[in-house]
């Protein structure tokens, strides 16, 4: 049973009234909005493909708790807000987590769930993030015309002498650099690499496994490659071009860049003098790097304010106005932010494991818990007031609901608070949910 303070603990007086408290409430769970991620994985299926992709090679008969049910058990704490596996030496006796795992009895430990990861290796990789793959392409109910790959990478800060770990310059910590592919609210690719690399490392190959399945899916899509500046390599926007691959992405100044673009540099600061006015102007130019065998079309932004000029370039082949180009298409991008602010909310920073691949996995399992965190928003939340909100957001609101837990043979029962403020926004989340 879970080790609980059996001590009385005291909170002053409410109208002469004693406040105490214990721990002794019994089946009572802090976490009863855990039911709709177990409808909603049962809706897309997640943590079964999951099982399904991974090989088990335990010795089944000698098995306490299947692989699918670890794998729900450790994806819906990260939802919860549980992101330590020490954390599910308790939590693997609570009544609503082991209901939505589909158990009635005390789930892994702490020591199982950390044995699943350490067994992690490349092949486990590769399998999850077909697993994401797959959950994105069955997320369309019919062909997109248009997906746009937003590339990104972010630090992530190491907890000691990991392997793997390095320092990183810019970042001025030791950190891995994960690579994350989103197409709007959806993540396609969580791939860790250590930081001594180029920020594009790779980038290139998973550009080009990602089009290659997509078209294999959709042949009529049209793809757009969207990046900032690290990602500008001759080599990509060369395959891009050959490939039939749009592409937008940032492409970093230098003094021939600023020479071409003085022209329009002086009217902006022209204007900003004349009217004391912030300027922004645009202008698409031809333009050929040293490093480049061909010239590029090259959108310039020349912006000028009291704090002085601030120009900025990027290279596209796309068709259309400069402005609206960069504007509307290429500042969109800032968005992908968003994910991966959403990933550090599901712990995908939590690469405390010593091994590589273990690491690796861990940061696959924040991904899967976004995904069913994703689907429930695409699904349950739609046309709600909670329909664009954050994964913190969402768990706060929707699933830190107090419930009181009862079972007897024939069914389970969720008391839950009478109090909850949101009752009517659960229910019709639920019936979301249940109309898929």
């Amino acid at each position: 049973m879970t080790e609980c303070y059996q001590g009385e603990l005291g909170f002053g007086r409410a109208q002469r009234r004693a406040v105490t408290a214990d721990f002794s409430g019994g089946d009572i769970s802090s976490d009863g909005g855990v039911l709709l991620l177990r409808k909603t994985d049962q809706v897309i299926g997640l943590t079964a493909a999951m099982s399904k992709a991974l090989e088990d090679e335990r010795r089944q008969a000698s098995c306490a708790h299947t692989l699918v049910t670890l794998l729900r058990q450790r994806v819906f704490a990260l939802a919860l807000g549980y992101e330590d596996v020490n954390d599910h030496d308790h939590l693997r006796w609570d009544g609503a987590l082991q209901t939505a795992c589909g158990r009635v009895d005390a789930m892994g430990s702490s020591s199982t769930v950390g044995r699943l990861e350490r067994r992690a290796d490349r092949q486990a990789a590769w399998a999850l993030h077909a697993v994401l793959f797959e959950q994105f392409v069955s997320a369309f109910k019919q062909a997109p015309a248009e997906l746009i790959l937003d590339f990104d990478a972010t630090d992530d800060p190491v907890h000691g002498k990991q392997e793997g770990r390095f320092f990183h310059g810019y970042y001025d910590h030791y950190c891995f650099l994960p690579l994350y592919v989103t197409c709007g609210d959806h993540l396609l690719v969580s791939y860790l690499r250590p930081s001594n690399i180029d920020a594009a490392k790779h980038a290139w190959a998973i550009l080009s496994l990602l089009v290659k399945h997509l078209r294999q899916v959709w042949p009529a899509v049209k793809i757009v490659f969207r990046g900032d500046s690290g990602f500008c390599r001759h080599r990509m926007l060369r395959w891009c071009e050959d490939h039939e691959v749009s592409y937008i992405v940032g492409l970093a100044q230098n003094a021939r860049l600023l020479d071409k673009a003085s022209n329009l540099m002086r009217v902006a600061k022209d204007r900003f003098e004349e009217k004391q006015e912030f300027q922004r102007l645009f202008h698409a130019m031809n333009y050929s790097a040293a490093t480049w065998d061909r010239q590029r079309q090259v959108i310039v932004k020349a912006e000028h304010s009291d704090k002085g000029a601030n120009p900025r370039f990027v290279v596209t082949n796309l068709e259309g106005e400069a402005q609206t180009l960069y504007e509307e298409l290429y500042c969109a991008r800032g968005d992908m932010e968003n994910r991966i602010k959403e990933q550090f909310q599901l712990f995908s920073d939590r690469t405390s494991c010593h091994q590589w691949w273990p690491n690796q996995f861990r940061l696959l399992l924040s991904s899967c818990a976004y995904v069913l965190m994703s689907a429930l928003r695409r699904l349950g939340l739609r046309q709600t007031a909670l329909a664009k909100a954050q994964v913190d957001t969402i768990r706060l609101q929707l699933f830190k609901i107090g419930a009181v837990i009862i079972r007897n043979t024939r069914r389970i029962r969720f008391l839950l608070s009478s109090s909850y403020p949101r009752q009517r926004l659960f229910a019709q989340v639920a019936a979301n949910l249940e109309s898929g």
